[in-house]
């Protein structure tokens, strides 16, 4: 399943599934950031929900290049993914999807390491992705940021989305480290979490 790590007016940063990252963490890592509500389409976003996003989704980037050391000299390529979702095989299986009923908008922030091993992901060329019926097997030995390092993703996107974008402490959700896996994890409508959604499903 993919975690939800922070939330703010500007949507929200998501650790994608363990069975599809799609950069490791040694090669820079790979974070997922969701506009504010589910759209198919970026330009189905009223104006201040799509300020607000690009700001989250700027402040995460420039966040990852401050706290990674794997990403020293490095960059961050940004890309609006959905394709999958669209493919004859995904569910409903079988059936010609209309992006309109099963697109839903996401950016992928994909780390870029000087020191990348992975053939997919070297330095100086353009990422190179798999076949859909080939994801899973492709993304295998992919490892996902560890909870240290999106705590300290988390840490800097909340204090440059307040002092660079100018958030206020209401636009922010609060956030603990959950007690099991360490995983940042935001507060719900209740209040503070203490365990993250993955670890109370058992995932």
């Amino acid at each position: 399943m993919r975690l939800k790590l922070f939330t703010c007016v500007g949507g929200h940063i998501v650790l994608p599934d363990r069975r599809l990252v799609l950069v490791s963490r040694e090669d820079g890592g790979n974070l997922c950031v969701d506009p504010p509500r589910a759209v198919w389409e970026r330009s189905e976003l009223t104006p201040a929900e799509l300020t607000s996003w690009s700001f989250l989704v700027a402040a995460t980037g420039r966040a990852m290049l401050d706290v990674l050391p794997q990403l020293d000299g490095g960059c961050i390529n940004y890309w609006e993914a959905g394709n999958w979702a669209l493919n004859d095989d995904a569910e409903p299986k079988g059936t010609k999807k209309a992006a309109r009923e099963h697109r839903i908008v996401h950016m992928h922030l994909l780390g870029r390491s000087r020191a990348a091993a992975s053939p997919s992901w070297k330095w100086g060329e353009a990422p190179v992705f798999p076949r859909f019926g080939e994801r899973h097997a492709w993304a295998a030995t992919h490892e996902r940021l560890s909870p240290e390092e999106c705590r300290r993703i988390v840490a800097r996107t909340e204090a440059l989305s307040r002092e660079h974008y100018g958030m206020s402490a209401g636009d922010i959700l609060p956030w603990l480290a959950c007690r099991s896996c360490g995983y940042p994890t935001p507060a719900s409508g209740d209040g503070p979490r203490e365990v993250c959604e993955e670890c109370r499903r058992g995932a």
